[in-house]
């Protein structure tokens, strides 16, 4: 890129062909210039290209200060400075010259003070900047930032030695004009928007969040009563940290880093970094992800002024992002301690107790080791803070997984369906830890070759009131995993809040209120059957109602139900629901029927005068017959017990930011598409399908459009989601009651087509129907409808 390393000896090369080389590289850089809305951070990025393309050492810019009487440096390369460099605009340095003088100035040898007598009598050169650096000034290309239409001076930019000792060439101080002029339209540009604004907090006045006396009042608080100012905004003015964080990044130009109680200390970047030195400087490294290091600090423009955070990161990409004081605060208390568990009196993080197990070198092998490690006190705290943080941040399992040889063991937790990392822990603990989790859940230690699974009662070892289901696998190398679920406790949903669509809620409540009959619900591991089986439990639990239940294991507790937790060893599901028909019941729930014993005596009960639930593990409704009469069941029989089925899934839940938006035509009819796919084998598509299309799609827009067209939502991300534009989970439905028409196909043996386009036919909505029509409601988004729905 340097253009300006000419040797004189190469004749073949014209001054010319340097000047349009130089030219055209400059242009290179003045269109990025042009092209950015954060100048201060780019110029950091540009440095480099401009030191290259001047074919000189070291480049600073200096801005003019608030007080109009100094240049403070935005950018600079190469000095070890801590602290930005201010200078007055006086002839005491060259840089305060050039700003007093507004003129440019190319020096061979900034130690010629005749050199410097002969441009300005009174000139002198800053010498103690080059001894406390150690480094030593020769040639000096500086020129004014004037900002053309005001005459203002902006700043000053400074290229210092050419890196082949002689002076700077006219092209050069062509090359430095063009780029001051670049500059200055550029600040210009930045500086337009905020001309009036004088502090960092003005951007609440402009924003409306707050008025101008009113911000005039917060900060004669703050100095009367000796506080912080953001701590008055926010404690007295009702100013919300969101809020606050919009005008920061208004003001410094760099977007706005909110706090996150979900983060995880990102120990290989902090492992050299203290507390006090972090609080003193205001910045923090907080994670490191595709866009580089992501650093958090209260005043960007400082720490990037300062390139502290780039000398002791060199090689790393950093991305800059401002927050308030009191986020500030809450991040170093995250990641330095104060896990924030009501009654967990250890202040110790998670990388406090990584660091502390790393500087261990506990081996643990043997048997003995392993118990011994497992008592060791850091680890149990580690065991402890995983089950706490999981709990706090909504996980719903935890998955424990040794790596190979010398790998760490990877902890993940399932968020709303998805795993995600949290910590790595030492591989010479994978042993201790399995170790001590077994010993939590009376599992045999000493057994490493078999499958084990047990339950963890939380409130005997740490804060929480909560229990897991644990579940150890022996895996490839000689190791263990284990998964913990964590159980769901309290209050059952309300069956009106369970996010069933009006017309399908008003059908089940019809179907569960017969006096007997079976009804199933069905779906995969982890789809929410049991929390909504406990709904319609809550909906038919009256003082005058006997209810059994027998559940592996009891999950969701409720007053008035009579609970049977099921054991393998002592008394399995057809033995609880052989004593339930002698206990005089009128509702029987069963936790699943696994097995052709159990299932008969269900369809026996549901004949006899109860009421009997129960799930399954299968994927659609009509699937679900062709499943239990493959176990034998007497298809009379069945057809005749039958009320229902309700098939269901989870799909991620959009948050309260989303936003919405009128579809393009094609999006539109892709919808359709996938919609009316599933109605393919219904009476009135079969007929005429173009007419059924239509009156479908006029059907949605009535129920779910506006302005006679669909609506549609979408993903945008903020604090409360962790920008990923989804929080919580909601379900998607498949109701399939049991008509005469059905049952009539259920003795007859028929196909799950047929059971399909029957069911389709007596109203029933499929999976992704249902999905799709709460998309249009703005529950969730057809992406995650997709997700889980396989037709």
């Amino acid at each position: 890129m340097n253009a300006l390393s000419n040797s004189k000896g190469d004749n073949s090369v014209t001054d010319s062909e340097i000047r349009l080389a130089f030219l055209k590289n400059l242009q290179t850089v003045t269109n990025r210039i042009h092209a950015t809305s954060n100048i201060d951070e780019l110029m950091l990025e540009l440095s480099a290209d401009v030191c290259g393309l001047f074919n000189a050492d070291r480049l600073t810019i200096y801005a003019v200060g608030e007080d109009k009487a100094s240049i403070v440096s935005k950018v600079k390369t190469g000095l070890n400075t801590l602290k930005a460099l201010r200078l007055p605009i006086s002839e005491q340095s060259v840089a305060g010259h050039v700003a007093l003088s507004r003129s440019l100035v190319n020096i061979q040898d900034v130690y010629d003070e005749a050199e410097l007598t002969a441009i300005s009598p009174p000139l002198r050169f800053l010498k103690e900047v080059d001894k406390r650096t150690g480094y030593r000034t020769r040639q000096m290309l500086v020129a004014p930032i004037i900002d053309v239409p005001s005459n203002d001076l902006i700043g000053v930019v400074q290229i210092l030695n050419t890196k082949d000792g002689k002076p700077f060439s006219r092209i050069a101080e062509e090359g430095i004009k063009s780029l001051c002029e670049t500059l200055a339209i550029a600040f210009s540009q930045r500086n337009k928007l905020v001309r009036e604004v004088k502090t960092k907090y003005d951007f609440l006045i402009a924003d409306a969040v707050i008025s101008a006396q009113e911000l005039e009042l917060a900060q004669r608080t703050a100095r009367r009563k000796n506080l912080d100012l953001e701590e008055v905004l926010i404690n007295e003015f009702q100013v919300k940290s969101g809020a606050l964080g919009v005008a920061l990044a208004k003001f410094f130009g760099v977007p706005y880093e909110p706090f996150r109680s979900d983060r995880i200390k990102p120990i290989d970047l902090l492992k050299n970094l203290k507390w006090e030195y972090l609080q003193q400087n205001q910045w923090a490294p907080v994670e490191e992800g595709p866009e580089g290091i992501v650093v958090v600090c209260t005043d960007p423009e400082q720490v990037m002024g300062a390139r502290v955070v780039k000398n002791i990161f060199p090689r790393s990409k950093i991305t800059y992002r401002v927050t308030s004081h009191h986020e500030f605060r809450q991040t170093l208390d995250q990641l330095f301690g104060n896990s924030g568990v009501p009654g967990f009196t250890d202040d110790s993080s998670v990388g406090d107790m990584l660091a502390t197990l790393d500087q261990d070198e506990l081996e643990a092998e043997g048997g003995g080791a392993e118990i011994s490690a497992a008592a060791d006190n850091e680890l149990v705290k580690l065991v402890n803070k995983i089950i706490i943080d999981a709990y706090q941040q909504g996980a719903s399992d935890i998955h424990i997984e040794p790596g190979l040889g010398k790998d760490k063991v990877l902890i993940r937790f399932r968020k709303d369906g998805t795993l995600v990392k949290y910590i790595e822990v030492p591989a010479s603990y994978r042993s201790a830890m399995v170790a001590r989790l077994k010993i939590m859940c009376d599992l045999d230690i000493a057994e490493r070759r078999k499958p084990q699974d047990g339950k963890i009662k939380f409130k005997k070892y740490g804060p929480l009131d909560i229990e897991l289901r644990v579940a150890t696998i022996p895996s490839t190398g000689g190791v263990e995993d284990v998964v913990m679920r964590i159980l769901a406790g309290g209050e059952p949903i309300p069956l009106d809040k369970l996010g069933v669509l009006p017309t399908n809620l008003e059908k089940l409540k019809a179907t569960i209120a017969k006096p007997y009959g079976l009804f199933f619900v069905c779906g995969p591991t982890g789809s929410g059957k049991t929390t909504t089986l406990h709904s319609v439990l809550g909906y038919l639990n009256t003082v005058d109602t006997k209810i059994w239940t027998a559940e592996d294991p009891v999950e969701i507790t409720q007053k008035g139900l009579r609970q049977v937790q099921v054991n393998k060893k002592v008394m399995d599901f057809p033995t609880v629901m052989k004593a339930f028909l002698r206990a005089d019941p009128d509702i029987i729930m069963v936790g699943e029927m696994r097995d052709a014993e159990t299932t008969s005596i269900g369809i026996e009960a549901s004949l006899t005068g109860h009421l009997v639930f129960a799930t399954l593990h299968t994927n659609s409704a009509p699937e679900s017959i062709i499943r239990l009469l493959d176990m034998g069941m007497d298809p009379f029989n069945f057809s005749d017990a039958l009320l229902g089925i309700l098939a269901q899934r989870l799909a991620k839940r959009l948050c309260k930011c989303k936003e919405a938006y009128v579809p393009e035509p094609d999006e539109v009819r892709l919808f359709m598409t996938e919609y009316c796919t599933e109605l393919m084998n219904t009476d009135a598509f079969k007929t005429d399908f173009q007419a059924a299309y239509d009156a479908t799609l006029a059907r949605l827009i009535h129920d779910y459009g506006k302005d006679g067209h669909l609506v549609f939502y979408r993903a945008k991300g903020c604090d409360t989601c962790g920008g990923t534009g989804y929080k919580g989970r909601a379900g998607l439905h498949e109701l399939m009651i049991g008509t005469e028409p059905l049952k009539k196909l259920i003795q007859e043996h028929a196909r799950v087509t047929q059971l399909f386009a029957q069911a389709l036919d007596d109203g029933m909505l499929t999976l992704k129907m249902d999905g799709l029509e709460k998309a249009l409601q703005g529950v969730t988004d057809v992406k995650q409808v997709r997700a889980v729905c396989i037709k």
